[in-house]
């Protein structure tokens, strides 16, 4: 009797060690399936369609896993949470070896990341920071904090600001526009440029007439250009009556659109009444232009070719066993966990440079014509 009963201790002993390691294993390097090596199929979600940007960084990035050796599932949301969670939900009911997703709400994906880290689905952040849980494997974006800096030291330098220190000189007056309140980067870009736009702010020599400084003030919900644009409408009719806006901070192309016939509805761009300096992000088609014309002022190109490409190597990486490249591992904590992440440099983008675009082989010469 004894050592039948040392027998089954030492083999439930053993089935437990067993389930203890398939379960480490589940959670840690075999959760990837790196014994599968190329092939399968890999989960894009996008955001939305309303911006060209987002159609160009999926697309990229679904040529680009092909030629890896995956074939992919593309969806995009719309920018409705609600459609981008039942797509994720469906990329992991059909068993999708990889999840890189571009949130739409960055701390609305909680529960079903949750699902995918269950079914043993790695996950990659693309360029939004998902907030909120633990199951983020890495995340993939721009230096968005740099973004906001070029945007705002494109101000001060276009409108020939001095030291903060000094002060004195005519003041400038400026309004400041946020991204969308549920995308994490809009703190980063935030962040970038009050940092380099507050020593102006405390001297005087740019003032706020609308008086709307805080980052909640500012966000734009969606990003959309036509909150934006009703937005700019509001603060004029009530802060500039005969004083012209000259400076107002974007941060993103669409919004910039927006604040720009906002500024022609109310007789902004001739020669009594110029259109203020207005920057931007992303390089969007419409807005280069905007920017040859001489109506948008400044845009921060980002190369979302090479963001996917990064990406697309971090999902190869993790899907054969290998540790992804990352170049920055403490400053994108989610709340959960700090992600291991890759950032890149943007570039800012004005009348002077935009041939830039066309040697990279982002737009064509005959594009911008």
């Amino acid at each position: 009797m004894r050592t039948r009963t040392l027998g089954a201790a030492s083999l439930a002993a053993l089935l437990l060690l067993t389930l203890t390691a398939c379960g480490q294993e589940a959670r840690g390097g075999s959760r990837y399936r790196p014994d599968a090596g190329k092939g399968g199929t890999i989960g894009l979600a996008m955001p939305t369609k309303s911006s060209e940007r987002w159609i160009a960084d999926g697309e990229n990035m679904a040529k680009q896993f092909r030629k890896a050796g995956y074939d992919t599932d593309l969806q995009y949301g719309d920018d409705k949470v609600e459609n981008q969670i039942a797509q994720i939900e469906n990329m992991i009911t059909k068993g999708r070896r990889l999840l890189v997703i571009a949130a739409i709400d960055g701390s609305a994906l909680t529960e079903v990341l949750q699902r995918a880290h269950d079914a043993g689905i790695p996950v990659i952040s693309y360029d939004r920071l998902i907030m909120g849980t633990p199951n983020v494997d890495y995340y993939a974006s721009f230096d968005n904090e740099r973004v906001g800096e070029l945007e705002a030291r494109y101000i001060v330098e276009r409108l020939g600001l001095g030291s903060p220190a000094k002060g004195g000189g005519k003041p400038y007056d400026i309004e400041l526009f946020a991204g969308s309140p549920d995308d994490n980067n809009t703190r980063y870009f935030w962040s970038g440029a009050v940092k380099v736009l507050q020593p102006y702010l405390d001297s005087g020599q740019l003032v706020v007439r609308s008086g709307q400084t805080r980052m909640n003030q500012a966000t734009t919900l969606r990003w959309d250009g036509g909150t934006a644009q009703k937005r700019m409408d509001d603060l004029i009719s009530k802060n500039y009556g005969e004083e012209s806006v000259d400076a107002v901070l974007s941060p993103y192309d669409g919004i910039s659109i927006g604040i720009i016939s906002a500024l022609k509805s109310a007789g902004y761009g001739t020669p009594d009444r110029p259109l203020p300096v207005v920057t931007g992000q992303d390089a969007e088609l419409a807005s280069v232009k905007s920017i040859i014309r001489g109506e948008q002022t400044q845009t921060v190109f980002k190369d979302t070719r090479k963001l996917a490409a990064q990406a697309v190597a971090m999902g190869d990486a993790v899907l054969n066993g290998r540790k992804p490249e990352v170049n920055n591992v403490k400053d994108y904590d989610n709340g959960r966990k700090t992600v291991p992440s890759y950032l890149l440099d943007p570039v800012s983008i004005d009348r002077t440079n935009t041939g830039l675009l066309v040697r990279e082989g982002y737009f064509t010469a005959g594009q911008l014509s």
